[in-house]
Parts: structure tokens; sequence; C-alpha cells
């Protein structure tokens, strides 16, 4: 499946809005402007790839807390970002008071995650039964990472989805750790993928450092399930190219030589490079990309900053719904 110039460029352009975001985050925090920070630097080519297979605002998306570039495409804005950062009330998610990173945007059918990873795989799964019991023409994705594999949601989603052949794409964002644990410790077989077999459903393994090829993966597991042919199983494989979060110390247990190796098949850079090779992106025009990210950038911290915290009797609620309509 071949994607036109104009929206490899775009793919570029979110990934590349995605990275100075996620790293002004980690300049704000070491400033101490925000506590607390997860970052999804190395992951932003899986998260376009899989975006741009999808029908914008159609379809539905669980995602997990790295996932900044795949929600900037679904129409989470910067400043939306810096509020959740910065725990302010007019953050989209929670209002200020769930973590950041903790995504939903109801306009986008963004569902939120919880913390505990891997919870929110039986949420997709629900979705997607209700999108087969309804008949529509949509598709779920859900996103984890690696480690979330040896939760026990995460199987009890996947055999649901499988038995009942549901709608629904699971995919893992392999990015090596779960936190301090590589993925050898994870799981005795090759990769994520390989899981798929003993569930019944497809499982398939591509470089998540290449947008293009997780794009075609992921499109091609969209038109199956569109079909009524079930869920499949992408192990996007990348590198974790930050410490967990901003609390974690990682020279504790990977070496800078590992990390500075893997820098060099930065998805970023993978994806600049192949625009240039094609002919498509200068120069010149990356300047003027970076400038008006950094323009769009500031915007949003300066914006954030001076917006309001929830006040305090806001904390309580609203906690339940009471407009259900039972006619």
């Amino acid at each position: 499946m071949t994607l036109s110039e104009p929206q490899q460029m775009d793919m570029f352009w979110y990934m590349l809005l995605a990275r100075r975001l996620d790293e002004r985050a980690w300049v704000l925090h070491r400033q101490g402007k925000i506590a607390f920070h997860i970052s999804g630097i190395g992951q932003e080519a899986a998260q376009i790839g899989a975006a741009f297979a999808l029908r914008k605002g159609e379809d539905w998306v669980v995602p997990y807390y790295r996932d900044l570039a795949l929600m900037l495409y679904l129409g989470y804005t910067p400043r939306e970002f810096m509020l959740s950062l910065m725990g302010k009330r007019e953050e989209p998610s929670s209002g200020g008071r769930q973590m950041p990173s903790h995504w939903s945007l109801r306009r986008a059918n963004v569902v939120s995650h919880s913390a505990p990873v891997a919870t929110q795989t039986p949420h997709a799964v629900g979705i997607a039964l209700a999108i087969k019991m309804r008949r529509e023409d949509k598709v779920v994705l859900t996103t984890i990472g690696e480690g979330a594999t040896s939760q026990g949601e995460w199987y009890e989603a996947v055999n649901w989805a499988a038995i009942h052949r549901l709608p629904v794409i699971f995919m893992v964002e392999n990015n090596r750790y779960a936190i301090s644990e590589p993925v050898e410790k994870q799981m005795a077989v090759e990769g994520a993928a390989a899981k798929a077999c003993g569930l019944g459903l497809e499982g398939i393994a591509v470089d998540g450092t290449d947008a293009l090829a997780v794009y075609d993966a992921v499109a091609q597991a969209v038109e199956k399930a569109r079909r009524g042919e079930g869920p499949t199983l992408i192990e996007a494989r990348m590198y974790r190219l930050t410490p967990h979060s901003s609390d974690d110390d990682d020279r504790s247990y990977r070496s800078r030589e590992e990390v500075e190796a893997h820098k060099r098949r930065d998805p970023l850079l993978r994806m600049r490079q192949h625009l240039e090779a094609q002919g498509w992106l200068s120069a010149e025009r990356l300047q003027a990309m970076e400038a008006e990210i950094k323009a769009l950038v500031d915007t949003a911290v300066s914006e954030a900053t001076q917006a309001p915290y929830p006040a305090p009797e806001e904390a309580a609620g609203p906690v339940f719904c009471t407009e259900v309509s039972h006619a």
C-alpha cells in the first residue's frame, strides 16, 4: 500500500512534532516546572505508521502512555499535552486529575487507559465486540509495551478477540525494556508476535523504526478486520532511547554504548533520510518545519503555564455519570 509524497511528509511532520514536544517535556522536568514525564522517543515511527492506517475520528483507539505521536495525529494538540504535563484544569483526559500521558480524547474516539499496564486491552475488545454486534464498519487499535504481554488481562483480551473474530488490532511496541527488565527476561519466545500462535490469531513482527513498514502491516490488519476476518497481533520492534520515565536512571541496567548504538537507527533520522533520498525534503524545508514546530511548542508551553489549575473543590468530581437515559 503506497502513501503519497504529501502523506509521507505529514508522517515526518508529526514524528518531528512529537519528538520536539517530548524533548521540551524533559527540559521542563529538569527545570522543576513539571513533576513527571514518560517518554516516547524512539517509538514515533511505529505510532505514526499505525495511525495513518486508521480512519481518523471513526475508528477507535485505546492507547498506552508512550503514544504521543499517535495522539497528535488523532487531533491531540501540543497545548493539550502541556496542560496534561502541568496538571491544568483544561486538560481533556481528566481535567488535571490523572497522571500525564494517560490519554483520552472523546472527539477522536480515544478511550483512556489506567496506570496498571494491559488493563486497557479488555476495554478495546469490548469496543470491538460492540462494533461487531452493531455491524459497524470500524476497527479498534490498542497498544501496549512488550512487558505488558506478561499480564493476565492481555491474554484474556487477545483470547476473547480471537474466539469471536473481533475487529481489533493489538500492537505491541517492543522497545526491549519493561522498565529495567530486558525482553529476554519477559518472555521465552523470540518476541511478542510468537505468542499469537497459541491464542489462535495471526502474529506479525515488523521493524518499528520504519514508519512505512508499520503502516503496511497495520493497514493490512485493518482491512482484514473490516472484512470480518478477526484480530491481528502486530509486534513493532524498536528501542527505547530514553529512561523509562523521569524517575528512572537507566544507567543501572544498560550501558551508554548500547544506547548510542541504537541512536544510529533513530526512527526520526531514518524517515528524514528516506525523504531526502526521494528528493522531497530539502535542508530549507526541514529548517522551515523546525521553525514552525518550535513556535507551536513555545506557544503551547506559554499558554499551559498561564492556564488555571483545578479548584480544590473539583477534586471530588465528576466521578459518575448522572445523564444516562434508560428510555
